[in-house]
Parts: structure tokens; sequence; C-alpha cells
């Protein structure tokens, strides 16, 4: 008697597995937004741009995303921090990259915007090109490593888990409008190729060249700077 119950609790365990195991992974997608979501609307009014307060949020999501992954085993090759896979994924992206940058670029031509110009010095450029690279890193971590990956123990691989995670991207842009539309299209390919061939490396360089594509061609008053939460106004 006393072992039928315990094979029955046993069952009645394993059979709740799966469902906590979705829940926990909701509560942690939902805790990396709210993390987003202070920093964009109540650090930034409250504090400003203060660069040692805005990183408290960074620093949790990334503290909070080592304690996720080694709870799951996951390693930094698992979650796409690894090399041997980079020139793959990149090839990936590079196939949807080049037609989406020419029609910006024939956006941009069309309504006079381009203003690409030689930088004064080419070391600041590339400081700059390097600071951006690193903030995309940053943001593909966030998005992948932990969203996406936690996304797909709800919804499985494939489009329903890619769209939700170009989605709470997208999301998170708002209300900057143009960059939010920008952002849902961006957020579908890098949402796929790291499904695919999870490669953050790939992912953040993607990233920063579109951005800076972008940039280049839209005017920043459409843009409105590529500002996004309380920045916007």
């Amino acid at each position: 008697m006393n072992r039928e119950r315990a094979s029955t609790s046993l069952e009645m365990m394993q059979s709740d597995r799966p469902g906590q195991g979705r829940a926990r992974a909701a509560a942690e997608i939902a805790f990396v937004i709210l993390c987003v979501v202070i920093a964009e609307w109540v650090i930034i009014p409250i504090f400003g741009r203060n660069k040692k307060i805005g990183m408290i949020p960074i620093a949790i999501v990334f503290l909070f995303g080592y304690l996720s992954h080694r709870t799951r085993r996951e390693s930094a090759r698992d979650i796409g921090f690894s090399r041997h896979n980079f020139l793959r994924a990149f090839r990936l992206l590079v196939y949807w990259m080049i037609p989406a940058a020419a029609v910006i670029f024939a956006i941009g031509w069309t309504a006079g915007n381009l203003h690409f110009s030689r930088p004064r010095s080419w070391s600041m450029f590339a400081l700059g090109q390097f600071w951006l690279f690193l903030w995309a890193l940053m943001q593909q971590y966030a998005l992948q490593a932990i969203v996406n990956r936690r996304t797909q123990e709800i919804l499985g691989r494939g489009s329903a888990s890619i769209l939700a995670v170009a989605l709470v991207f997208a999301a998170l842009h708002l209300p900057n409008l143009w960059l939010t539309v920008a952002t849902l299209a961006g957020g579908i390919l890098w949402a796929a190729v790291y499904q695919r061939t999870p490669n953050l490396y790939a992912l953040a360089l993607s990233h920063s060249i579109m951005t800076t594509v972008l940039a280049s061609s839209i005017s920043p008053a459409v843009l409105h700077g590529l500002r996004v939460g309380y920045n916007y106004f």
C-alpha cells in the first residue's frame, strides 16, 4: 500500500514537472523584461543618464542569467559564447542582411536622407563601433541566451517561439514606432538564426552593422535618434 502511494506521488511529481518548468521559464522571461522596463522608464527619469546607476539593471540581468545557466548546466558554448560556429551563423545572417540593407539604402536615397561621411578620426570611429558591438552583444545575450532559450521551453523551437521573442524585442523599443518595426524584423531574423546556430558574436556583429546602416540612411527625426522608453520624449 505504501509502495503504491509512493509510486503515485512520484508519478504526480513527474507529471507536474513540465508545467513547473514552463512556469519557471515564463517567470525568468518576465524578470528580464521587467529589468529592461525599469531601466527605460524608471531609472532614466529619476537618475538621468547616470552610467553607474544605469548599469545596475544590466548587471542584474547578467547575474540572473549566470545563475539560470548554471542551474540548467548550460555551457558558454550552449548559449552562444563560442567561436566554432561563428562563420556558419554569420553566413545565414548575411543572406538576409544584404537585401535588407539594400532596401534601407534605397529608402534613404529616395528620401535624400543618406548621410554617410568620412569620420574626423578613424580611431574614434573604430572605438564607437566597438562600443556599439558591445552594446549589441549585451542585448543579444539577454534576448537570445535567456528570453529565446526560455521561450523554447514553453513553445518549443520554431515559428511560434521565434515570433514571441521578436515581439518582446520590438515592444521594448516602444514608443519609437519606426524603430519598433525595424527591431521586429531584425528580432525575427536573429531569433531564427540563434535557434538554428547559436552564436552571440555573429548576432551582435549583425546587430551593430544593421544599426549603423539604419542610422546612416533614415532621417534622425524619423528614428528620434534611436531613443526608446522615457528618452524618446
